[in-house]
């Protein structure tokens, strides 16, 4: 398994856990936070809103990072290097000359 195989698991993973602490922040104030109750909680509400806000930007920030090494990781090996396109055009001759289409002879009025 290559190194870029190993970068893309990660950030398939780091997606996949982004995704789900967006999805559970609410933007009108509801989602985790409203489930918690009041002040009987003990870390309360304020406390999971900083941890979801905190856990965002650090997911965010791994995946940006892990992006980048592996774009730096990345040899482009599975690339192909030789186009297929460039050596059928490179095998062929050239056309030196457009051909003329065929003049085409005037239809005919049928009989009355």
């Amino acid at each position: 398994m290559s190194t870029f195989s190993i970068f893309l698991v990660l950030i398939t993973i780091v997606c996949f856990l982004l995704i789900v602490v967006i999805m559970v922040q609410n933007p009108k104030g509801g989602g985790l936070d409203s489930n918690l109750g009041g002040s009987k909680m003990m870390g309360g509400v304020q406390k999971t809103t900083d941890f979801l806000d905190k856990s965002t930007w650090t997911l965010a920030t791994i995946l940006i990072a892990l992006i980048l090494l592996s774009s730096l990781a990345f040899t482009g090996n599975l690339s192909d290097v030789e186009s297929k396109i460039i050596q059928s055009s490179s095998t062929t001759a050239p056309v030196s000359a457009p051909i003329a289409p065929a003049s085409e002879a005037p239809a005919t009025a049928p009989a009355q």
